[in-house]
């Protein structure tokens, strides 16, 4: 008899086994996952090195001093790697990068510390314009999808459209005019302060603006059209004929279904932010990583370019796994 409460417990504990191997295999699919991404980011710096070395000159005559003789130019040529073929550049480079060591730049400057005051302002820049795009485009959607054809379905998908097709540079050169120039409500430039973060938060609102209008039209588009999809499906159509309210189904029924192209669309729009994120902080004189990015190709810096690129590919790749983990979540796929 005393034995009866363990045994009722042996009994319940194999059900915990599933759970185990459930986590297991989950695991084991999103490192499967994150290694695909790894080689493809591998691949991606191995065409930044061979693309550079394509290029018109190097780093050594590019960074070279005016009047600096031909010797000088080439005993840094040989200081910096550049007369050894350009796949052990790459390998050297590729070994040292698990290690958090992504090379010395042209003018001798550890690329780590270089790129550790921009990167986290081009975070910044593009987490805050990413919640923005996502919020924007989940409330225009879904108003949007509430009435199909209605006045303000047809005005969204008008709009949307528009915004889609202008450029971040169109879009800045707009901003600039209207809330700098000609009201002065907004500064024109970022001034950086001390610690080389903006020095004000209002320089940060003319560049996010400039990358979230294109994209919230774009994934604004993605919401209204998995809506669309998500309309005809059995469950979203019991549930309108059970009388509930077009709001109801659409934020009860509609939209859970919706989620994993909602959620691929957003992830996507992350790269185009980062990228467009180049072009933004130039013409605002933003402290981010396009400032670093323009003066490497101008100095022909594959390392700092490569580690630019690596730094902005491994943001992407997380933002990616974590739009497979929710495709995976609603749809019981493998991520």
């Amino acid at each position: 008899m005393s034995q009866a409460p363990a045994e009722r417990a042996g009994a319940a504990a194999p059900p915990a086994a599933p759970a185990l191997h459930r986590a297991a295999t989950a695991a084991a699919r999103i490192g499967v996952v994150l290694a695909k991404r790894a080689l493809m980011l591998s691949v991606l710096l191995a065409v930044v090195f061979a693309a550079i070395e394509l290029l018109p000159g190097d780093a050594a005559s590019a960074t070279s001093e005016r009047g600096e003789s031909a010797a000088g130019t080439a005993a840094r040529r040989h200081l910096l790697g550049l007369d050894r073929p350009v796949w052990e550049r790459f390998r050297d480079w590729m070994t040292a990068l698990p290690t958090g060591d992504l090379g010395t730049s042209a003018r001798g400057e550890r690329v780590t510390g270089l790129l550790a005051a921009p990167f986290p302002n081009t975070l910044l820049l593009g987490a805050t314009a990413f919640a923005l795009t996502f919020a924007a485009a989940l409330a225009l959607g879904c108003r949007a999808a509430l009435r199909p054809g209605g006045k303000a379905d047809r005005i969204i998908g008008f709009t949307s459209g528009i915004a889609l097709a202008l450029p971040e540079f169109v879009v800045s050169v707009g901003l600039l005019l209207v809330l700098s120039l000609w009201t002065g409500w907004l500064p024109a430039v970022t001034l950086t302060a001390p610690d080389g973060s903006p020095a004000s938060w209002t320089m940060l609102v003319m560049p996010v603006l400039a990358l979230t209008v294109p994209q919230a039209g774009w994934n604004a588009r993605i919401v209204r059209g998995a809506l669309a999809d998500q309309a005809g499906a059995p469950h979203v159509i019991a549930a309108r004929l059970d009388g509930l309210s077009p709001r109801r189904v659409l934020l009860r029924h509609a939209l859970p279904g919706a989620w994993p192209a909602i959620a691929t669309g957003a992830a996507t729009s992350t790269g185009m932010l980062l990228g467009g994120a180049v072009v933004v902080e130039t013409l605002f004189n933003y402290p981010g990583l396009g400032t670093v990015l323009s003066g490497a190709v101008a100095d022909r810096d594959t390392p700092v370019i490569a580690g630019v690129v690596a730094c902005t590919g491994a943001v992407i790749s997380l933002v990616l796994l974590g739009a497979d983990l929710v495709r995976a979540r609603t749809l019981g796929a493998r991520p």
